[in-house]
Order: structure tokens, then C-alpha cells, then sequence
């Protein structure tokens, strides 16, 4: 069998086959614009011939769709030949186009944006658990205020037993003590419900943020199977470092799949937490916290927690309730009774679980301060670690592309350095997490 070209023909067609994967897309725009300006100029040379010789317009138009027509051809040509001898390219171009495209429709125009703020304010207006709150509160108000109308009314100077003294003192207390517990308590779900929307919205960003890293690494995939078939074709790599590049996507393209489900479940958690439609799309606006020091110290936070969380007026006003039951009977009766030693055993209850109260608080803010420092630490590690991934990556490639590494190397360069990423994208959240729960701690 004859071949119409000669062995040093075939040659340059091969190296050009590995220049034209090489360059890629580049290469043929450059090449198209370059035809382009071609034709162009020789449509206006033809312009301007006409212009100047009248008599030779026919000639003119003759030589300008003759120039057209070769160049048409070898556009043609050189289409046919770069299709012929660069195939490998194909596959990878497929693949592009088929698995970055997500899983969901991009949120069209006019979707409704969703702050840090936004989200805390959505939630403490729609969600379930503290309306649910409020209205127990109201119900348990409304009780009180009817089961002890008549006793609080009751004139001082008609008391003359201890149980009428209870009935107006204690039970009004009591009545007064319950109200204000009950306003606490929807005030600690409603921190509780900022905390979760803070906690879900983080939680819906980081998954963005991990489905974009993922997105590059399936990019940096498909490069080096581009990269491993080409090599391939001229004979420089084997077929197991094209085999195993193949693997390489493969994974990415399955990282990518459970980022983009991630996503959606993430989305869906933080419109439950919200109370609005589980299908409504946000354009989420990434809000992190500042990462700088704290600045008060560790004593500093516990006694600001102590004067501030609902837990320890909760206890005081416990306590105040058991000092007037022990004061009336007291005062109208004898503590060496039964009821007044009850009495007494109650207030140091209540003294006790005022002590228990403080070292709780103060072993959840010991906590939270030095989660949120470490936390702000483990950021910068883990970006030094993601950027000496970076640069390992690409010195991999670099010996690869010299012959001094095989797909393999390159492949798990890669794969470590979209976990260094991803460690990285977690530090991130981590802290944001710290700071609302120091925030929380604080009783803020």
C-alpha cells in the first residue's frame, strides 16, 4: 500500500497534532481570526479596484471569490486534518460539557438575596418552634393572671394566718416570677433559633464554596487526560497513564455529583429552619466573620456571660421566691415547723443551683473562647497547607511534562491539594461557627 506522504511528511503531522492539543481552542480562534482579516482585506482591496478602474470590475470580483473560495479550502483542509490526526482531544471536550453544568437551573434574574442578617431576622419571624414558644407563653400568662386575681387583691390588713399571707405574697410572686420566666424562656429560644439560622446559613455557604473547589478540580481532571492522551498519541506516555487519568475524572465527576446534592440538601435544611417554601432559591451573600483576636480575656467573658444569660436570672428569681416563703413563715408562723424547715431546705437549694448555675456558664464560655481561638489559628495552618498543596501540584506537573512523573503522581498531587481546599473552606466555617457560639456564650 503507498502513502502519499513521505515519513518526514508524517512526522510534522504528528508534531502538529501535539501542538494543536497543546494550544487547544486558542489556537484555532487565532487561526479563524486570522482568515477572517484575510477575507476582509481582500474584499476591500476588491472595493477599492472597482473604484479606481470601472472597466475592470469583472476581473476584480473574479479574483476576490477566487481568494475567498482557496481560503474557504484551506480553512477546510485544515479542519480535516486536525480532526484526523488529534481525536484523543474529543472525549475531554465532551465530558466538559456534560458533567459541570449543575444538577439545578441557575437561579434566574430577580432572586431574592440572602444576608447573615436577613436570615437571622427570616427566621426570627416565621420559624415554628418560637412561635410556638411565644403562644405557650402567652397561654401560661394569661393562667397565672386568672388563678391569682382574687389572693392578690386581698387588703394587707385582712392577713392574719400564713396561708392568707401565701395566697397574696407568695402566689402574687409567684405569678409575677412565672410572667417573667416565661418572657425569658421565649427569649432563650429565640437566641437559640438566631444561633440555628447562623448555624444553617454557614452550613449552605460552605457547601457553595466546596461545589465550586470541586468544579476545579474535575477542570484540572480533564486537562491532564487531555495532556495524557496527547502524550499518548506521540508515543511518550503509556496507555496506563491515559487508563489512570480517566480514573482521575471519573472521581472528580463523582466529587462534583455529591457537591451539587450537598448543596441542594443544604438549601432545603436552611428553608425549614427559616419556615418558608423548602423549594425557594436565595442568592446567598457570603458574610464572614472578621478573623482577628479576641480581645477581652477569658475571666473578662465569664463575668460578662454571668450578668447576662437568662440562665442566672432564672435562678436568682428562685431564689428570691424561696427567701419570701422562708420571711412568711417566719413572720407568721415558726421556721422549727415542718413547713418552715421545707422552706429553708428550698432556699439552700436555691443557693446551690445559683453556685451549679455559675460553673455551667462558666465552663461553656471556658469552652467557647478557647474553641474560637483555636479556631482562628487551624485557619491560617490550613491556608499554608493549601498553598504548599498549590505549589506541589504544579511542580508535579511540571516533572510530568519533563518525563520525571507519572499520571499517578500527578493524580494524587491533585487530589491532595482539593483536600488541603476543602480543610481549608472547613477552617473557614469552624470559625464563623466559634465566634456565634462564643457570641451565644456571652449571652449576647
Amino acid at each position: 500500500m503507498n502513502f502519499p506522504y513521505s515519513s518526514k511528511k508524517w512526522m510534522t503531522i504528528s508534531l502538529a497534532a501535539v501542538l494543536t492539543t497543546a494550544i487547544g481552542a486558542g489556537t484555532l480562534t487565532a487561526y479563524a481570526n486570522t482568515t477572517t482579516t484575510e477575507q476582509t482585506t481582500a474584499t476591500e482591496q476588491a472595493k477599492e479596484t472597482t473604484a479606481t478602474t470601472p472597466a475592470a470590475e469583472g476581473d476584480a470580483k473574479t479574483d476576490a471569490a477566487t481568494e475567498a473560495k482557496a481560503t474557504d479550502a484551506a480553512a477546510t483542509e485544515t479542519k480535516t486534518e486536525t480532526t484526523t490526526t488529534a481525536p484523543a482531544a474529543a472525549p475531554a471536550t465532551t465530558t466538559t460539557d456534560t458533567t459541570t453544568k449543575p444538577a439545578t437551573t441557575a437561579p434566574a434574574v430577580g432572586v431574592e438575596e440572602l444576608t447573615l442578617e436577613k436570615a437571622i431576622a427570616q427566621a426570627v419571624e416565621t420559624n415554628a418552634t418560637l412561635q410556638t414558644a411565644r403562644l405557650d407563653a402567652k397561654n401560661a400568662d394569661i393562667n397565672q393572671m386568672l388563678s391569682y386575681r382574687s389572693s392578690a387583691e386581698m387588703p394587707s390588713d385582712m392577713i392574719e394566718s400564713l396561708a392568707a399571707a401565701k395566697g397574696k405574697y407568695v402566689n402574687n410572686a409567684q405569678a409575677e416570677m412565672t410572667k417573667k420566666l416565661n418572657a425569658l424562656q421565649v427569649t432563650a429560644t429565640e437566641s437559640k433559633i438566631k444561633l440555628g439560622a447562623q448555624q444553617a446559613y454557614y452550613n449552605l455557604i460552605f457547601a457553595q464554596d466546596d461545589l465550586e473547589l470541586k468544579k476545579q478540580s474535575l477542570s484540572r481532571a480533564q486537562t491532564q487526560l487531555k495532556v495524557a492522551n496527547a502524550a499518548f498519541k506521540v508515543g511518550t506516555k503509556a496507555k496506563t497513564d491515559v487508563l489512570q487519568a480517566e480514573m482521575g475524572l471519573a472521581g472528580a465527576q463523582a466529587n462534583l455529583t455529591s457537591a451539587q446534592n450537598a448543596v441542594e440538601v443544604a438549601r432545603m435544611d436552611l428553608n425549614d429552619f427559616l419556615g418558608v417554601d423548602l423549594t425557594k432559591e436565595w442568592k446567598v451573600v457570603s458574610s464572614n466573620k472578621q478573623v482577628a483576636p479576641v480581645k477581652m480575656t477569658m475571666e473578662e467573658a465569664e463575668k460578662e456571660a454571668l450578668s447576662k444569660r437568662i440562665e442566672m436570672t432564672k435562678v436568682n428569681e428562685e431564689l428570691k421566691l424561696a427567701e419570701l416563703n422562708v420571711k412568711l413563715i417566719e413572720e407568721y408562723s415558726a421556721l422549727s415547723t415542718l413547713p418552715g424547715r421545707v422552706a429553708r431546705n428550698n432556699e439552700e437549694k436555691s443557693k446551690l443551683a445559683i453556685d451549679e448555675q455559675k460553673r455551667a456558664i462558666s465552663k461553656e464560655v471556658s469552652q467557647a473562647y478557647l474553641n474560637l481561638n483555636a479556631a482562628r489559628e487551624a485557619i491560617d495552618y490550613q491556608k499554608k497547607a493549601k498553598d504548599s498543596a498549590a505549589e506541589s501540584y504544579r511542580l508535579t506537573n511540571l516533572r510530568f511534562e519533563n518525563g520525571l512523573a507519572t499520571t499517578l503522581e500527578v493524580i494524587q498531587a491533585e487530589e491532595e491539594l482539593s483536600s488541603r481546599e476543602n480543610q481549608y473552606q472547613k477552617a473557614v466555617l469552624q470559625y464563623n461557627l466559634a465566634v456565634v457560639n462564643f457570641e451565644t456564650a456571652l449571652g449576647n
